[in-house]
């Protein structure tokens, strides 16, 4: 398979199929650059060398009563991290300043637990309101399950972007998660679409999901017509339901990433959780093929040295985009 030319057959109108990303997940060790090359061509077309930057504040860490057999964060999971309650709006105003001033793009928003009670929601909405009062940074709201009128309610109050990941494909689904479905977390992202917002929706691989399950997440995101797609690389943290679970490699997720590239063209692709310890020494590559990725710390694990991004990007001859970018209505 000739990469260069099936991105070429994309960029004329051509939407992959299944078959076509069976190959790309297949592909020998040894043509994995082929494929970078191949999907490089559909990032270089529709967003240059352009590198979108994000920043997480874990506004409210653990204690969640979800059983998400990946997370930390869950009282199902024997870990020793931080919990706290929702931080104060001084202090998620804080963390946009510092965000804004690196050059950080989309400053996301995130919370921990099933859904965001009323007074949370009310703090998250005049903190976001005096961010955009301040400075022209992009807002990512991330706050579990929401409603409608919720979203109504984040949009009212400069929200640009809600992230609620589908995580797993819904065959798989029952093995990461029981206390909600794959459709509660469907309905949430057409809520956010429905309110104007910007719907960011991704996944998480190395789960042991099949081929055929990512193949199924590239596609339902597609459907979605999600605007952002984190992949994330599981890192498996010890505590977790899936502590032993080391299934990935760096040439397995450079082809993952393909995958989402080739069937989502035009979307923003980014490199999320689990970057540093999955791709290790091809990062570089995985921005060939994504647009987008997280700088600093995520939200209960480290993120390498933000100065080794900013050099990795530079070295690439990449730039930063640092505008806020109108959401799409």
């Amino acid at each position: 398979m000739k990469w260069y030319h099936l991105a070429q057959r994309v960029l004329d109108g051509y939407a992959c199929t299944r078959s076509d990303a069976q190959k790309m997940l297949r592909v020998a060790d040894d043509e994995t650059l082929d494929l970078v090359c191949g999907a490089y061509q559909l990032r270089k077309h529709y967003y240059g060398t352009a590198m979108k930057l994000n920043l997480i504040i874990n506004a409210k860490s653990g204690r969640c009563a979800e059983n998400c057999a990946y997370c930390s964060q869950s009282i199902y999971a024997e870990t020793s991290i931080d919990a706290y309650p929702l931080v104060s709006e001084d202090v998620i105003v804080q963390g946009a300043r510092q965000a804004y001033e690196h050059q950080i793009g989309t400053y996301c928003i995130v919370m921990s637990g099933r859904k965001a009670a009323p007074r949370e929601l009310r703090a998250v909405c005049s903190a976001v309101k005096k961010i955009k009062k301040e400075m022209p940074i992009k807002i990512c709201a991330c706050l579990g399950l929401i409603n409608e009128e919720q979203a109504k309610a984040l949009k009212a109050a400069g929200v640009d972007r809600f992230n609620h990941n589908l995580n797993t494909s819904a065959s798989h689904y029952d093995q990461i998660a029981t206390t909600h479905h794959y459709q509660d977390r469907v309905a949430t992202i057409e809520a956010v679409k429905n309110a104007k917002i910007s719907p960011c929706s991704g996944v998480i691989c190395g789960m042991g999901e099949t081929d055929e399950e990512i193949i199924d997440m590239a596609f339902a995101l597609k459907e979605l017509d999600a605007d952002s797609i984190p992949i994330n690389f599981l890192n498996p943290i010890p505590g977790t339901k899936l502590e032993n679970m080391h299934e990935l490699n760096p040439n397995r997720c450079l082809k993952i990433l393909a995958v989402f590239r080739f069937i989502n063209p035009t979307k923003e692709i980014r490199i999320a959780g689990g970057r540093e310890v999955n791709l290790r020494s091809s990062q570089n590559l995985g921005i060939y093929i994504a647009n987008s990725i997280f700088i600093g710390d995520y939200l209960t694990t480290k993120g390498q040295d933000t100065t080794k991004d900013y050099q990795m990007i530079e070295d690439l001859g990449f730039s930063i985009e640092t505008k806020a970018v109108e959401t799409k209505i």
